[in-house]
């Protein structure tokens, strides 16, 4: 057995030896569709599949509970408001774990993380007590935090694998060495498994502190105070015990919680209509699979990632049938050996072994093309998404699940591509065939009818990602075209923290009347203002409000975006004021409190343009109203394609707490290089060792925001092409072999009188009917993929007629030109050489 097999595979080796261009178009036809597979395979595995390489993940439970919360909240990537409670909620229900082994917490923070003078700006998890214990991980190094550190003095921390790896070149002495995060010096205590970055997918902390570690800089410290209730800003999961449902659990936990609300929390509410309040009695808390951890990281991806998994398969069954084509014509020529071969005493079994290890060659061959091929689409990809926060965070690297994938996809190939031509020709019956044409032998109408299968599922296939890869940039041109609200041109921006280098706040606001004052005064630089909320980042600051005049109701949403900016901001980003006047150097703390609106903030409250002269109580603020003294027009606030929401703007010199974080918009007129350079150096100049964070143009500032699609567009127009290609090859490679396998047919018609024109005629007629067939289910399978992905269209439906047209327009000239060349090749037959021919 063993040798027959070598004996086949050395059979096959030297047949491709005697073949080198047709073995190196299977190889890279097959190498690309696994290659780009792969790629979003392993994505897809990695954001939407992989579970916490932790012990017994599917036993893990998130804590969600909508509905209105009092005071104020804060979210971040481990997901949004439903999922954030105040720290003594989580006490109250950590000693009410009935059902659960144990209930822990956790936030991640901004953080500048310092060992031995090294200082880096990184992320830092909040965690409390039962965090590690809870999720049953070994500690690379050291210990794990633990109940002992979750003491109020958070005076301990654990060094991620990463950051010990990379940046501690990992020391096995670090532990009981210390760390300053956040100017706090605190003594490391242990480092974390390998393959453990925590428990919200996209952020990777270089270090774990105890729940009770100041929050992060810039936040309302009075509502972050460990015992205020009216502050939310911490995720909560459990771990099931043995035996419990989702349901038990929900049942034996929402009792004593609604306990809590009604009676302990309820007495706090402030401004809260009745109906307000009956919706807060009303709360329950939900308990949603944790497996995977917290994050909104996979929500987002899922749509684009099944697009791009159906798109890239797609690709890999058209590559699939083309090979499939080019298989069946060389088995064609190959019908004469295999008659031999069987007259000879061959059993059937071994012509079907024969073909089967020259597919699995071919496989094998792909694989290893494959391999550098997904290392660079990885990379591709988490080029493009380098900016972006979270994603950046991902594996882009060619790891043992993406190898195993490809591997599978290889072995399924070779059932697509090479079992049926592999039976067809082990199937050979040797005496007609020898009887008829001695060692060769036309093929049989059936593969010829099952060849031109093929060529049809091509050109469906490619229809299909044609229109899909036609709405993608459509939308994507839709997106280029909103009126964001603000001037993007020569509009630079930055990020400071100074309270991460340990500036006290009265500091920090020194700092930034004086970069705004040095900056303005630049040459080229015609304006400069700060906001603490950047814009078109993704980053979400809001709370309720309370309008003088509006009564607020259960159907009325009094929650609004805030951001804190400096005089002068809307001058800068180029936002008009519609009436009233603008911040003043005047509005400080010490002066009355005022506030600006944008257009959709004075319509949802009913104020229209009268809101100048009105009154907003801000949640966050304990005493005083503040007055609206101007309307803004509206602009974009965290992401350009989301519609604008209600805005408030207040001073930032009249903020009721301490802000540490800042970013600033710099408008230039000279060339944007030159002037993130000299922002670059204005920062040093006020202080060397503080870092500057996302310095960019606000124009790339807004193309980033929308990277995603522009990902999407980038991969369906690519696969299109390439999609196109194959099957335009396909389509020429299956009539090149039709006529010459009719050749004696042609030069009989052209024998008894058949014209040139009328050959190219029965050429292009079947190519004709290939095409109307294929485009016709091509477009129908196109409307149904659409509406599947209507979500990830912006400004246009999945059944928007001109980019079916344009598909259709494409296609159509694309299988013209692959059926010319052989139709012509028809006309042009010497009918006494095609009688001749055996």
């Amino acid at each position: 057995m063993l040798s027959s097999l070598l004996m086949d595979v050395r059979y096959a080796l030297r047949g491709f030896s005697q073949r080198p261009m047709f073995v190196a178009i299977i190889v890279l036809t097959l190498g690309c569709g696994i290659s780009v597979n792969t790629a979003i395979l392993s994505l897809f595995e990695q954001t939407l599949l992989r579970p916490l390489p932790v012990k017994d993940p599917e036993a893990l439970v998130n804590f969600v509970s909508p509905g209105p919360k009092p005071g104020g909240a804060s979210n971040e990537a481990a997901g949004s408001i439903d999922q954030v409670f105040s720290y003594p909620m989580f006490r109250d229900l950590e000693r009410l774990q009935e059902p659960f082994v144990g209930i822990a917490a956790h936030r991640t923070i901004v953080a500048n993380v310092a060992v031995e003078g090294q200082t880096t700006s990184a992320r830092a998890m909040l965690v409390s007590g039962s965090y590690f214990s809870l999720l049953g991980v070994v500690p690379a190094a050291g210990r794990l935090l633990g109940p002992q550190d979750d003491n109020g003095s958070a005076d301990t921390a654990m060094l991620s694998y990463s950051y010990w790896q990379n940046n501690l070149g990992a020391d096995p002495t670090v532990v009981g060495r210390t760390v300053v995060v956040n100017g706090q010096l605190l003594t490391i205590v242990g480092v974390a498994p390998k393959s453990f970055h925590g428990t919200t997918l996209g952020v990777r902390p270089a270090v774990f502190v105890p729940i009770t570690f100041p929050p992060q800089p810039g936040e309302n410290a009075a509502a972050v105070a460990l015992g205020d209730r009216t502050y939310s800003w911490l995720y909560l999961f459990a771990r099931l015990k043995p035996g419990v449902s989702v349901e038990q659990a929900e049942g034996a936990i929402n009792a004593p919680y609604r306990t809590i609300l009604n009676n302990v929390e309820v007495p706090l509410l402030r401004d809260f209509s009745a109906q307000a309040t009956e919706q807060f009695r009303s709360k329950t808390i939900t308990l949603a699979p944790g497996a995977r951890g917290q994050s909104v990281l996979p929500l987002q991806a899922q749509a684009p990632l099944t697009v791009a998994l159906v798109v890239t398969g797609i690709v890999l069954l058209i590559a699939c049938v083309n090979i499939a084509n080019l298989m069946l014509a060389r088995g064609a020529t190959r019908i004469g050996e295999m008659a031999m071969r069987s007259s000879l005493g061959a059993p059937r079994w071994r012509l079907l072994s024969l073909l089967l290890v020259e597919s699995l060659l071919l496989a094998g061959f792909a694989l290893a093309a494959a391999v550098p091929l997904t290392s660079a689409a990885l990379r591709g990809i988490g080029f493009l998404l380098r900016n972006d926060p979270f994603v950046r965070n991902l594996d882009f690297a060619l790891d043992a699940r993406a190898t195993e994938f490809g591997v599978g996809l290889a072995l399924l190939s070779v059932i697509l591509f090479g079992l049926f031509p592999a039976l067809k020709l082990a199937r050979t019956d040797p005496g007609p065939t020898l009887q008829a044409h001695g060692v060769r032998s036309s093929s049989s109408k059936g593969v010829a009818q099952f060849r031109a299968t093929l060529a049809t599922t091509q050109v469906a296939l490619s229809m299909t990602l044609l229109v899909m890869a036609g709405l993608f940039m459509q939308s994507l041109v839709n997106i280029a075209h909103i009126d964001l609200g603000i001037r993007t041109e020569s509009l630079a921006t930055f990020r400071i923290s100074p309270g991460l280098n340990g500036y006290a706040p009265e500091r920090s606001a020194i700092v930034f009347d004086e970069l705004e004052e040095e900056l303005a005064a630049l040459p080229g630089v015609t304006a400069a203002a700060s906001a603490m909320v950047p814009l078109l980042a993704d980053s979400n600051w809001g709370g309720s409000v309370v309008v003088e005049g509006f009564e607020a109701s259960a159907r009325n949403d009094t929650n609004v975006r805030l951001n804190l900016i400096g005089t002068g901001f809307f001058g800068t980003v180029g936002v008009p004021l519609l009436g009233g006047r603008d911040f003043s150097a005047t509005d400080t703390a010490n002066s009355p409190q005022v506030a600006i609106v944008n257009e959709r903030f004075a319509e949802r409250f009913g104020l229209d343009r009268d809101a100048v002269g009105k009154h907003v109580n801000v949640g966050f603020r304990e005493e005083g109203d503040t007055e609206i003294i101007g309307v803004v027009r509206d602009a974009k606030y965290s992401t350009v394609k989301d519609p604008v929401p209600a805005q408030l703007f207040m001073p930032r010199r009249q903020a009721p707490f301490p802000i540490n974080d800042m970013t600033f918009y710099v408008r230039g007129t000279g060339d944007s290089a030159r002037l993130l350079s000299a922002i670059r150096q204005v920062v040093a100049n006020a202080d060397p060792t503080l870092p500057v964070n996302d310095l960019r143009t606000v124009d790339e500032q807004a193309r980033e925001n929308v990277s995603e699609d522009r990902l999407v567009t980038m991969l369906a127009a690519a696969l299109a092409m390439v999609a196109t290609v194959l099957a335009a090859l396909g389509l020429y490679g299956m009539l090149s072999y039709t006529v010459a396998q009719r050749t004696r047919e042609i030069g009989l018609r052209l024998a008894l009188g058949a014209g040139p024109r009328q050959l190219r005629h029965m050429v292009l007629n079947q190519v004709a009917w290939i095409g109307i067939v294929g485009g016709a289910i091509g477009l129908v399978a196109a409307l149904a993929l659409g509406r599947a992905a209507a979500g990830l269209l912006f400004g246009l439906e999945a059944t928007h007629a001109p980019t079916y047209f344009g598909a259709a327009t494409v296609l159509v000239l694309v299988v013209v030109a692959a059926g010319y060349l052989p139709a012509r090749r028809a006309s042009r037959i010497d009918p006494v050489a095609a009688l001749r021919a055996e």
